[in-house]
């Protein structure tokens, strides 16, 4: 056991205050250091995280294990979590009665981190509106046609779609209708029926990550991506310096309202 976990598990039992994370923070400078990509340096990464603390309240009040398993989470993937990039967020959900920070891969980071896994070329996720031309074709030769429709008047959106080339030649790609995306997410999203739950506060953005996701799971990509993919969604309660290897805990209850675009969290 690593002295951080010592550390973090000792406050536990204690009355948790807001600068005591903060400080956690400080002290793994070396481990942030050691988990980051070359992609994102210590310091800007620090300054997303301290900002993040500063903005949202709620999650300087969730547990030290839970906030800085998604904090190394986040640095192990090299993204910048609750920024207007999009790229990835640090969530407060009750869990079991707990306040604790889950970790949740932004549409944005997922493409960021399959362009960086060297293999992809090309990676889209598109809304399709009512007056769009659209069509597409499964089977042996599987065909994908999107024409937006340049009308201010684009309709209600119908259907989603995301697609891949890998530079050797391979494509793919996953069609959803909007039904199908809910269904989806009624089934495999927890906090789904919540009005505070991600998919209430921005759907497409969710949609979109959703028929990545669907669609690469057929791409020829490395475990290492595949893995991070998996990191999605998670809450996991201790460091390692493969955070890809803890498990995550089971999340059961509704979270907070987060506004997607700035990673803030909005009070009830």
């Amino acid at each position: 056991m690593t002295s951080i976990q010592k550390a973090t598990e000792s406050t536990a039992t204690a009355k948790v205050e807001k600068h005591t994370i903060q400080a956690y923070i400080q002290k793994m400078q070396g481990e942030i250091k050691k988990a980051l990509p070359s992609v994102l340096t210590p310091e800007r990464f620090t300054r997303i995280i301290l900002s993040a603390l500063s903005t949202n309240p709620q999650l300087g009040a969730t547990t030290p294990q839970s906030f800085l398993g998604a904090m190394m989470t986040a640095a192990q993937l090299g993204v910048e979590p609750n920024t207007p990039l999009g790229q990835a967020y640090l969530i407060p959900y009750k869990n079991h009665g707990t306040l604790e920070c889950q970790f949740q891969l932004g549409y944005k980071g997922l493409i960021d981190l399959a362009y960086r896994s060297g293999q992809i070329s090309v990676i889209q996720a598109h809304t399709v509106y009512e007056h769009d031309e659209f069509d597409y074709e499964l089977g042996l030769e599987p065909k994908l046609h999107h024409v937006p429709c340049k009308d201010a008047d684009k309709g209600n959106a119908v259907y989603f779609y995301g697609m891949f080339k890998t530079k050797d030649g391979g494509y793919g790609f996953e069609v959803m209708s909007v039904d199908d995306v809910r269904a989806f997410a009624k089934r495999y999203s927890k906090a789904y029926s919540s009005s505070y739950s991600p998919w209430s506060t921005n759907f497409e953005e969710m949609a979109k990550k959703t028929v990545l996701k669907r669609a690469l799971k057929y791409a020829p990509l490395k475990t290492e991506f595949v893995r991070g993919m998996s990191a999605d969604e998670t809450i996991k309660t201790e460091i390692s310096d493969d955070m890809f290897s803890v498990p995550t805990e089971y999340i059961e209850a509704e979270s907070v309202e987060v506004d997607e675009e700035t990673g803030e969290v909005k009070e009830p």
